[in-house]
């Protein structure tokens, strides 16, 4: 592949905040879905994915995706007004404007950042035609939608219960997802995280819960509204129903959180009615506030900003992040934040202001900006496996593995890892995705898939199979040329 100029990846790196915003919905057609397209830039290609996914509220969760870049679920600004759509990253000072044509099913427009102005077309995104073609085979284990229901807050989570094969009992994870409202799968495209996770694990004697988010697919619920805590009740719930299960080992049930779900997962183990144990993928050890600091600040060095520059920055967000905490009066806040984006912003859309102040002052973004992992860990007691990949640009594996480990010392049982050539989404580099009719198709690490299983099994035990003894009838009298044979038994593959 082509080299791409640095300049557009760096400014495709720019993540201001680790959620994205809603998309303000016009008299438009509904949106769901991704859309995807092809950025011609100096010396190559790059494609483009936007995700759209409708709330509850009647507004959309937005977000951008470069897979040539592993990058993923970067937060977008976006909104529609009857055929047209605005997408922007301030921070990038890129955008794109176009009008939505064919029921939905394409954008066409003008894509813009500094030193760059090109067109793009972006088509809804559907299945490859490997994927598209492939017959989907049962799985050598049992397959259910289920829903259950999050007592605290009275909706129902639909989601998907796959169970191994055999009598049970069996050891079980809930998976927990990163910020965002993902789908049961957590679908990027032609990847699907949670749901390669789910079959790699069930194949090899682990049950594994997954769900839709509150708000999407099958499960009720506001997500724009809720807070790293509320989410925790909804993974909550997942633990508590597969208590009920009667192929489910009750004793061995834990968690898999990813990203922010991984900090959800930490912060129920700190909880009464504990999980047996956590793993953690791409968790958190820094305070919401600080990361952000942080991300910013790198965000200024990769674009080639100087010490002076980057400290004048930082100090700016830091007092728009006082302002926050200090007003907890919300329409207040949200006047105070609106006006200092415009004051050091002047070429910024009010309305587009306006829509950042109301996301900044949010109940999410209040409880992040105000959580620290750290408080809660010396809580967690049940065991602890934390992965984290060296390729992660958006979680850094040295910062964050460092102190879940420090803050989780009290802890007898703790395992942390820093995966090789891994990224946010657990995927391996790109050379290493296998080939699907001539084309590479991207995967979950197999170095991680293995490790979690084998963490797993060594701490909660699996179902032995029952030998089978074949029975064969007498034989005749043994001869020279026919020995006797015994009986052998028959042993489940791993």
């Amino acid at each position: 592949m082509k080299s791409i100029p640095p300049l557009f990846v760096n400014l495709l790196l720019i993540i201001y905040l680790v959620c994205s915003l809603p998309v303000q919905a016009g008299d438009s057609p509904t949106l769901s879905g991704q859309w995807k397209g092809p950025l011609k830039v100096p010396g190559g290609t790059l494609d483009l994915i936007i995700t759209l996914v409708p709330l509850s509220n009647g507004t959309y969760y937005a977000a951008l995706d470069v897979p040539q870049q592993r990058i993923s679920r970067m937060p977008v600004e976006a909104e529609t007004k009857g055929d047209e759509i605005t997408l922007k990253i301030e921070q990038a000072g890129s955008s794109f404007a176009g009008k939505i044509s064919d029921g939905g099913a394409r954008f066409t427009g003008t894509w813009k950042q500094p030193g760059l102005t090109a067109p793009l077309v972006m088509q809804r995104a559907t299945s490859s035609a490997a994927t598209a073609s492939k017959i989907r085979l049962t799985p050598p284990y049992r397959e259910e939608d289920v829903s259950f229901t999050n007592a605290k807050n009275k909706f129902r989570l639909g989601g998907t219960l796959t169970v191994p094969a055999g009598p049970g009992p069996f050891p079980a994870v809930v998976l927990v997802s990163d910020t965002g409202p993902q789908d049961r799968d957590v679908t990027v495209q032609e990847y699907r995280m949670f749901g390669i996770l789910a079959d790699y694990l069930t194949r090899r004697g682990i049950a594994v819960l997954r769900f839709d988010d509150r708000g999407v697919g099958k499960s009720a619920g506001n997500y724009p509204s809720a807070t790293t805590a509320d989410l925790m009740t909804d993974a909550q719930a997942g633990l508590a129903f597969l208590r009920s299960r009667p192929l489910i080992d009750p004793q061995h049930i834990g968690y898999i959180g990813h990203g922010e779900g991984a900090n959800v997962a930490l912060l129920a183990a700190a909880q009464a009615q504990a999980p047996a144990f956590v793993v953690t993928l791409a968790g958190y050890g820094l305070p919401g506030r600080e990361v952000l600091l942080r991300q910013q600040g790198e965000i200024m060095r990769l674009i080639g900003a100087d010490a002076a520059q980057v400290k004048a920055a930082l100090a700016l967000n830091e007092h728009m992040v006082d302002i926050i905490r200090q007003t907890p009066n919300d329409a207040q806040a949200r006047g105070k934040v609106a006006a200092f984006i415009r004051q050091n912003n002047s070429n910024i859309d009010p309305t587009m202001a306006r829509a950042r102040a109301a996301h900044l002052t949010s109940p999410w973004s209040r409880y992040y900006l105000d959580f620290d992992p750290k408080r809660k860990l010396p809580d967690v007691k049940c065991p602890v496996l934390a992965l984290n990949g060296t390729d992660d640009l958006q979680v850094a594996a040295s910062t964050n593995l460092g102190i879940l480990q420090k803050g989780l010392k009290g802890n007898r049982d703790v395992t942390v890892q820093k995966l090789s050539g891994v990224n946010h989404l657990f995927q391996p580099e790109e050379q290493d995705w296998p080939l699907v009719n001539g084309q590479q198709q991207p995967n979950f690490s197999p170095k991680a898939l293995e490790n979690i299983r084998e963490w797993i099994v060594k701490r909660t035990g699996q179902p032995t199979p029952v030998p089978v003894t074949v029975k064969r009838a007498a034989p005749a009298k043994p001869t020279a040329k026919k020995p006797t044979r015994t009986a052998f038994q028959k042993t489940a593959s791993k």
